[in-house]
């Protein structure tokens, strides 16, 4: 995709928006599904479509002790893997992803996940968001990961008018620089479930105010 154009004005205001994003919400890298390997991630990953990271992370605290091995999911049975991810919604297509992405990983991967994207998005219920997490995450490849909040808030920001994911990624790969991919979706998701939060955004307490463009501004 061809390169966005940034006027010298545009890009001023980006710094000024990530310098404050930086203070306010800190440096820090931190993953909000609980794993403990690679697979895990994936797989928590997958859950997480359509699910809160909470009612996932109350998922697999079971589910990663009865399936111990990526082997034990590859060999789970269809109809008792959907009852153990049933809360996490649409659970029986994220059991059948699961299943054959972990036959995937155990036969042509040797158990590792892989980390370019196009293997990863070749895998069962892997697309690039996911692919993304996965890269920013356990191989810390600068990644831009487009979920709700980024999509919302980006959009408030007057970061990108797409809609859809894929091109705001792209949109945001050319914004942002690379040092702050994996930081900004973070700080966005923070952003997103304290202050501008989708139904009541809180925004006389918000410290973008002054940055933001969104029209609905309060």
């Amino acid at each position: 995709m061809a390169n966005r154009r940034i006027t010298k004005a545009e890009r001023e205001r980006v710094d000024k928006i990530l310098t404050l994003l930086d203070e306010y919400y800190t440096t820090e890298y931190k993953c909000y599904l609980n794993h403990e390997t690679p697979w895990q991630l994936l797989i928590a990953t997958i859950l997480s479509a359509q699910c809160t990271d909470e009612r996932v992370n109350l998922v697999t605290k079971d589910l990663f002790k009865k399936y111990k091995t990526l082997e034990d999911f590859a060999g789970a049975d269809l109809k008792e893997l959907e009852k153990d991810i049933h809360s996490t919604g649409f659970y029986h297509n994220k059991a059948k992803n699961i299943i054959e992405c972990a036959k995937t990983l155990v036969t042509e991967y040797g158990g590792v996940v892989p980390k370019e994207i196009d293997k990863l998005t070749g895998l069962a219920g892997v697309g690039r968001k996911t692919a993304n997490v996965i890269r920013g995450n356990i191989y810390h490849e600068p990644s831009i990961v487009v979920d709700t909040h980024v999509k919302r808030i980006s959009g408030k920001l007057g970061f990108t008018k797409a809609e859809d994911p894929e091109k705001i990624e792209f949109e945001l790969m050319d914004l942002l620089p690379k040092d702050h991919w994996i930081l900004y979706n973070l700080q966005i998701i923070a952003h997103g479930r304290s202050i501008c939060t989708a139904r009541n955004p809180k925004c006389t307490e918000c410290f973008l105010y002054d940055l933001c463009k969104w029209k609905g501004k309060s």
